[in-house]
C-alpha cells in the first residue's frame, strides 16, 4: 500500500510541476557547460545525434555531458523527459545529474571511470576483460532492463543495448547509458504516445532482447555487433554451430573460461536472437534464466 501511495504522489508531482520546474536533477547554464568542457574542447565522441564531452565543474564534479541535437519537441516535453530520466536509480544505469537548455540542450551524467565496453573489447591497449567480468556484465545489463520494463512507472522502453552504450565503472560493473527519448537512437523501436497494445509492447521488448543476444555474442567472440551482427547471427543459428565455438571465441580469453557456463550463455543468446521475429521472452525471464544457467546472483 505504501509503495502505491508513493507512486501516486510521484505521478501527481509530475503532472502539477510547472513548465521548466524539474526536480531530482540540477539545472546548469550554457556557460556552466562551456567552462566545464573547456570551451567544448574535451570531446569524447561526436555523431549526428550530438557530441559527448568530458566535463569538470567548478565544484570539482567530474561528469559526462551529452549534447541533444535531434529532440525537436517543445521545452515542456524536454523537461518531462529529463524528469523521468532523473528518477531512474539502479546500480546498472548511468545516473542523470543535470541538464541545460537555452542556446543548446545538454544532459549531464555521472562520470564512468572505465569508459565504454566497446573500447575494452576492441582497443588492444586496454586490459582484456576476463570471463567472470563478461558474465557479470551480461547479468548487470539484464537486471537493468528488468528494472526499466517492470519496476519503472511509466515503463521505459526507449533503450539501446550495445557495447557502445554500456559503460564500465571502476569495478567493471556494467551501466546502461542510452535510455529515454532524449538519449536512445537508431536501433530502438519508438512507442506511440498513447498506451501501446500488448502486442506492440511485445514487439518492442523482443527487439531489446534481440539486442541483448547480440551483446552476448559480442562478449563471447570479441567481434562487433554494431553493424547488425549478421555473421554472428548466422553462426549461432547454424545446426552444428557448437563444433566451431572454439574458433569463434575471443582470443583474449585464451582457455580461461568455464565450458559449461559458455554453453549456457550461448543458449541464452540463441533464445534472445529468436525473440526478434517471434517474441516469446521478457526481460525477467531472461534475467532469471541467466542466473540459473550461470549460477550468478
Amino acid at each position: 500500500m505504501d509503495r502505491l501511495i508513493l507512486k501516486i504522489k510521484l505521478l501527481l508531482h509530475l503532472r502539477r510541476s510547472p513548465p521548466g520546474n524539474v526536480s531530482f536533477v540540477r539545472r546548469f547554464s550554457y556557460n556552466d557547460i562551456k567552462r566545464a568542457t573547456d570551451g567544448f574542447r574535451w570531446i569524447i565522441d561526436n555523431s549526428s545525434h550530438g557530441a559527448v564531452y568530458k566535463a569538470k565543474f567548478e565544484d570539482g564534479r567530474v561528469a559526462l555531458v551529452k549534447e541533444i541535437r535531434d529532440f525537436d519537441e517543445a521545452k515542456d516535453a524536454f523537461y518531462r523527459e529529463v524528469q523521468l530520466l532523473g528518477r531512474l536509480h539502479h546500480r546498472h544505469i548511468v545516473s542523470l545529474s543535470g541538464f541545460s537548455t537555452g542556446h543548446k540542450r545538454f544532459l549531464v551524467f555521472e562520470d564512468i571511470e572505465n569508459g565504454t565496453l566497446k573500447a575494452h573489447l576492441n582497443d588492444p591497449l586496454k586490459t582484456p576483460l576476463n570471463w567472470r567480468t563478461r558474465l557479470q556484465i551480461v547479468i548487470g545489463v539484464a537486471a537493468a532492463l528488468e528494472y526499466l520494463h517492470f519496476f519503472c512507472d511509466p515503463p521505459m522502453y526507449h533503450v539501446s543495448v550495445s557495447s557502445s552504450t554500456i559503460m564500465l565503472d571502476e569495478n567493471f560493473n556494467a551501466k546502461l547509458c542510452n535510455i529515454g527519448r532524449l538519449s536512445s537512437h537508431g536501433n530502438d523501436i519508438t512507442l506511440p504516445q498513447s498506451s501501446p497494445s500488448k502486442d506492440y509492447r511485445g514487439q518492442v521488448c523482443g527487439n531489446i532482447i534481440f539486442q541483448l543476444g547480440l551483446l552476448i555474442l559480442e562478449l563471447i567472440t570479441g567481434q562487433s555487433s554494431e553493424e547488425g551482427g549478421v555473421d554472428l547471427i548466422q553462426w549461432v543459428e547454424e545446426f552444428r554451430f557448437s563444433r566451431s565455438i572454439h574458433k569463434m571465441l575471443d582470443p583474449d580469453l585464451g582457455n580461461n573460461y568455464d565450458s559449461s557456463e559458455l554453453k549456457g550463455l550461448l543458449a541464452v543468446a540463441r533464445l534472445c536472437i529468436k525473440s526478434l521475429d517471434k517474441p516469446t521472452l521478457f526481460t525477467p525471464q531472461v534475467f532469471r534464466y541467466l542466473q540459473k544457467k550461470l549460477g550468478i546472483e
